[in-house]
């Protein structure tokens, strides 16, 4: 019964363990879901079954019947319209990064779209190139084109079939690489593995996608500076292109600089307006579009390629062309990177589209999103594309422009079409340092993620560890290596976190049934000979023997040391018992014997089995009291300690290992009469326990109480008792009263309003 008075509340209820509780209120035994039942369940079919599923796989089928037109349409034709030309754009700047002609990037802009408009969950992110695939899809490239020379064939006038076969084999690699790592999204999404992404923090990501950018920054300069630098693709390969650039910047082409710098500066300058004043612009301003326009118009009309010699698109061949064939021996060569680059791009998409489903308010599937991305990468493979997730950039201009559903992302694919099969050709005199100006430009939000270390390092020094041991493995180690490297290291500190976590001891904060770190509270009540410990994570393998050691540093003795002594000791009373040599005061009992000793050498050779069972005194006259005072020769550490509580409220599971540990620490205290209790753990947690034997004569299931203020209450009910056993008046007195928590905050024992029927 619960009676609220003001702003507290008063609780009168039986002291319960987890028996009496259960046995009470009726503790229904429920069947748990075995493989088989789940299996079952799962090939169970019905007619609203085969609906959901269809609805699940095709979610167009459920979003645009409830299309409103004249509400939308005009929305997401801007919307369309404003996306599509950054998407050509980024296009053309990102297949820079696959080492591959820009022209091929259109279709990277293209087809992903169109499969993602009928298999994707989220309605605002636009799909196709993204940077850090681009730079981890052109990572792979590069080790597998055998060239010296990644540079274009505009900065040479000879070997220009030579450099077509090169390209051609690129080209080929990269679209066998997204349509392997499509594959591997499509058989996740499948077998329902979604929760991969959970192993990919939000502070993994923001490192990761920083180095990147890092990558990204790099890899443009030989584009902005015209330069000829040899592929690197081992680990401190940024470096080695720092090197190679820096060693021949003599060799610099002015014009593509200038060009660069000047469109970069103009970029930063306009994305930032466009922050400042996104309240009151109707739209941003599509500065992209603006610089490309003029950038061609100029390098067109003043003739660039031949005055300045600068690196231009080139001829870009109308329509599409033929899907390609998978190489097979690629496939075996970059399973690693296409699990990586699969992995990546999931975890980019998802959680873009994460933040727009809790903005406009509707439900997304992560395994949805995999079959979707998955399907979009094989198609877009197919047809020399490569590797597609969300760019933030897009998926920002695609929402902040209206864009209600992927009616827009639709439009923005036509768009990209229409360049693809009629316009394309306008872009073949836009110079290649402008694009790669455009593709830096677009990585401010990705550089700016450095401020995150100091908000990290405020909030959690462990997440600012990762961020920066992932922004250091990605930059030295490259994409690939450095993301393994990152999640391992990752995985790791969660490891370190559990295998030493903080425990603590608890005690009663305003003597109500609150209990808290002792340490951090000046006002606290100890019950005496109490102790009550913490442990704040799971107990497995790793960590049983650091539990065991945090808890004996807390109670400041070792159990199993106390009762070998106290076996020892016990031997030397039998033998003393037997000679005669001890008499039974009403005080306990004495030596009438000075200088009695054991042999040290007969002492030393006990068997250490022996001295670790049970304490037995059964054969012996009289009880002995390890706390009082023993006979002269008789020396064994007293300890202050009669009952210990163990607070498993976040203790979630316990491995088969850590069950015998735990055993064993509870019998070492047992058998020096020290009670121990067990408090705030599930049902399953004590099911499992039972599943595994755990319970025996020594151990038993009764330890366990529903909260460690049961445990504390139940501890002084029964020494209240203990104490007065031998007092028939006290004892009926006692067996009137009840431990209760006052309006007042006391820990007091009052009249009984509600019967204890705590069973021990």
């Amino acid at each position: 019964m619960i009676e609220p008075i003001g702003n507290q509340y008063v609780v009168a209820r039986p002291v319960y363990s987890a028996n009496a509780f259960g046995e009470e209120h009726k503790k229904k035994q429920r069947h748990h879901k075995t493989l088989l039942d789940h299996l079952k369940k799962l090939c169970r079919c019905s007619a609203q079954k085969a609906k959901n599923i269809a609805f699940s796989l095709f979610p167009i089928a459920s979003w645009l019947p409830a299309y409103r037109i004249k509400e939308w349409l005009l929305s997401d034709i801007v919307s369309g319209v404003s996306t599509g030309l950054v998407a050509v754009l980024q296009g053309l700047a990102f297949a820079l990064l696959v080492t591959i002609p820009p022209g091929y990037g259109l279709y990277a802009a293209f087809f992903p779209v169109i499969i993602y408009f009928f298999l994707g969950t989220s309605r605002h992110i636009s799909v196709g190139p993204f940077p850090v695939l681009s730079m981890m899809v052109g990572a792979v490239v590069v080790r597998l084109t055998a060239t010296d020379n990644t540079a274009d064939s505009t900065f040479t006038n000879s070997s220009m079939t030579n450099d077509s076969s090169i390209d051609e084999q690129k080209v080929i690699v990269a679209a066998t690489v997204t349509m392997l790592s499509g594959i591997i999204q499509l058989l996740m999404g499948v077998l329902r593995l979604g929760f991969v992404v959970i192993y990919l923090s939000e502070s993994l990501i923001s490192g990761f996608t920083t180095a990147a950018a890092i990558h990204v920054v790099v890899s443009q300069l030989k584009f902005m500076f015209q330069l000829t630098v040899p592929a690197h693709t081992d680990p401190f390969s940024l470096f080695k292109v720092l090197e190679s650039v820096f060693s021949q910047i003599e060799k610099t082409n002015i014009a593509d600089l200038v060009t660069s710098l000047v469109i970069l500066v103009v970029v930063f300058v306009v994305k930032e307006l466009n922050q400042r004043y996104k309240a009151k612009l109707p739209v941003p301003i599509p500065i992209e579009l603006i610089v490309t326009v003029i950038a061609t118009g100029v390098s067109y009309g003043f003739d660039f390629k031949t005055r300045f010699n600068v690196a231009v698109i080139g001829e870009m061949k109308p329509g599409f062309q033929a899907p390609v064939t998978p190489s097979r021996q690629t496939f075996q060569d970059t399973i690693g990177d296409s699990f990586g680059i699969a992995i990546v791009g999931f975890a980019v998409a998802f959680s873009v589209a994460s933040v727009y489903s809790l903005k406009y308010d509707y439900p997304i599937d992560g395994n949805q999103e995999l079959i979707a991305l998955g399907a979009s990468n094989i198609f877009g493979g197919s047809f020399k594309g490569f590797a597609a997730s969300t760019s933030l950039s897009r998926s920002g201009v695609q929402e902040s422009t209206g864009g209600k559903t992927q009616i827009a992302g639709l439009l923005s694919a036509i768009i990209v079409l229409i360049v693809i099969v009629a316009i394309g050709f306008l872009l073949e005199p836009l110079q290649k340092s402008v694009l790669a100006a455009l593709a830096l430009g677009n990585l401010k939000g990705m550089l700016m993620q450095f401020a995150e270390i100091r908000r990290l390092w405020r909030k959690d020094k462990y997440d600012c560890l990762i961020w920066v041991m992932t922004f250091i493995f990605a930059v030295v180690l490259g994409l690939g290596l450095g993301l393994a490297a990152s999640v391992a290291f990752q995985l790791l500190t969660i490891v370190f976190r559990t295998q030493f976590p903080k425990c603590s001891t608890l005690a009663n904060v305003g003597r109500s049934n609150i209990y808290k770190n002792r340490k951090d509270y000046s006002e606290i009540y100890e019950p005496e000979g109490v102790k009550i410990f913490r442990c704040p994570s799971p107990i497995y393998f790793a960590n049983i023997s650091f539990f065991k050691q945090k808890l004996i540093d807390a109670i400041g003795f070792r159990p199993l040391r106390i009762l070998r002594k106290r076996n020892k000791a016990l031997k030397k009373i039998r033998k003393m018992q037997k000679k005669g040599l001890l008499q039974v005061t009403p005080k306990g009992f004495i030596c009438t014997v000075d200088g009695f000793k054991d042999s040290d050498e007969e002492l030393d050779n006990d068997k250490i089995e022996e001295l670790d069972q049970p304490i037995n005194t059964t054969d012996l006259p009289f009880q002995i009291d390890w706390n009082a005072n023993l006979p002269l020769n008789i020396v064994v550490p007293k300890i202050n300690l009669h009952s210990l509580i163990l607070d498993f409220s976040a203790v979630s599971f316990l491995d088969v290992s850590s069950m015998r540990g735990l055993k064993t620490i509870l019998q070492e205290f047992i058998r020096i009469q020290v009670d121990v209790y067990i408090a705030g753990t599930d049902d399953d947690f004590i099911e499992k326990l039972t599943r595994c034997e755990f319970f025996d004569d020594e151990v038993k299931d009764s330890i366990f109480f529903l909260t460690i203020h049961d445990a504390v209450l139940h501890i002084l009910m029964k020494k209240d008792y203990s104490t007065s056993k031998f007092n028939p008046s006290q004892e009926v007195e006692a067996k009137s009263d009840d431990f209760t928590i006052s309006t007042n905050g006391g820990l007091r024992n009052r009249e009984c309003q509600v019967p204890i029927e705590t069973k021990f």
